[in-house]
């Protein structure tokens, strides 16, 4: 049941500073490009690095820092939105994709209130980050093409005032 659910849940060993993965749903791996074999009994981190190619990329250090707090607090502890790449099978051509997730890690306790696991859950925002980059994008284009305009229409008045002027001093000299 666990590994069919259709959110995006991997469970993890509060084994800091690896987080070793004992389960993943179906779904985390499919959105990770990834397979249950390659995930299970690995570390988190040595799984999901940061993309060597974003100097600005902040994800595992966000992560560690929010399941360190799990582990600290025994609460659970919500994410902001990372942006955090996700590399791509060789077959896929290499290299990283760009993602953004929305992340929550919460304990799980055993019977005795011992801590057992950490559940981390995703929900893949991509598409929404995008669509709004792309409205912040469109946004700048419309003001730009406004201002454009403004500067047009001041510049069509301008020789409209001029074109006016040079008649009335043609009708004066004729």
């Amino acid at each position: 049941l666990f590994e069919s659910v259709p959110g995006l849940f991997l469970v993890l060993e509060p084994d800091a500073p690896r987080y070793t993965v004992v389960g993943v749903s179906d779904a985390y791996a499919r959105a990770t490009m990834t397979t249950r074999e390659e995930i299970l009994g690995r570390g988190l981190f040595e799984l999901f690095p940061d993309n060597p190619a974003d100097p600005r990329a902040t994800g595992v250090r966000n992560l560690a820092a929010s399941l360190e707090r799990v582990v600290r607090s025994r609460a659970p502890d919500a994410m902001a939105v990372q942006k955090y790449d996700i590399r791509r099978p060789p077959e896929e051509g290499g290299g990283f994709e760009e993602r953004y997730w929305s992340p929550v890690n919460s304990p799980a306790f055993g019977p005795n209130g011992e801590l057992l696991y950490v559940i981390h859950r995703v929900e893949d925002v991509t598409e929404f980050v995008r669509l709004k980059q792309a409205g912040t994008q469109q946004q700048k284009l419309t003001e730009e093409l406004r201002g454009r305009a403004e500067k047009m229409e001041s510049e069509i008045f301008q020789r409209g005032e001029q074109l006016q002027e040079a008649n009335q001093k043609l009708r004066r000299a004729n």
